[in-house]
């Protein structure tokens, strides 16, 4: 049976809709007419860090923003996309098929020759589960497109749609983590590098709901 999506907030219901009726994020492009929503529109990305506007609906953003991450960028505190306002990105952990279905894997065949992989490391999982991060604080890193977050002010985990168990977050972690320590070890200076990573996977744990 098909799973009956959330009401969606003002800003997300005023966008257009797809074939099956479902809001088109703005970041999203269209070929022919059809969204594809594993494509990021032409220019949008540039569009969202000069006009400081929301990733999912494409108005301005206010005082706060939330990013719609996985629990590994919990740990690292760093998003490959840009922030969205609190009640747009609860919405998208809610409602978008790819993370409210956690057997869904990203599907790479017949991508336009257009399409370019976000900046830094992709870990091509589907983590099960989704984190809205809100924070009033977070920077474009210098020479990259990806996103570090400020400390946050409100974490709301979701799994398929629904708020998330404490276990499913950490089962979640717990399969993510050996990810980041290959690349850690990979490091310069490896010793430091899994160090850190440690002292951030004790800082993200204080977020797992109880």
């Amino acid at each position: 049976m098909p799973r009956t999506l959330p009401a969606p907030p003002p800003r997300i219901a005023r966008l257009p809709r797809d074939k099956h009726a479902r809001p088109v994020p703005w970041f999203v492009a269209i070929f022919d007419g059809v969204p594809d929503f594993r494509v990021v529109g032409t220019g949008k990305l540039d569009d969202a860090i000069r006009f400081r506007c929301c990733w999912l609906c494409g108005e301005p953003l206010g005082a706060n923003a939330a990013f719609v991450i996985g629990p590994m960028c919990a740990i690292n505190r760093v998003s490959p996309e840009p922030p969205s306002h609190r009640d747009c990105a609860d919405y998208a952990a809610r409602a978008c098929p790819f993370l409210t279905t956690p057997g869904m894997r990203r599907r790479d065949t017949g991508l336009p020759e257009t399409a370019v992989e976000p900046d830094g490391t992709m870990i091509r999982r589907n983590p099960g589960v989704a984190l809205v991060w809100t924070s009033r604080t977070w920077r474009l890193q210098p020479h990259h497109r990806l996103w570090t977050v400020g400390d946050p002010i409100e974490t709301r985990w979701y799994a398929q749609g629904r708020p998330a168990t404490r276990a499913e977050v950490l089962a979640s972690i717990n399969s993510g983590l050996p990810l980041l320590r290959a690349e850690a070890e990979q490091d310069r200076r490896p010793a430091a590098a899994l160090a850190e990573l440690e002292a951030q996977h004790v800082r993200a744990l204080e977020l797992v709901p109880g």
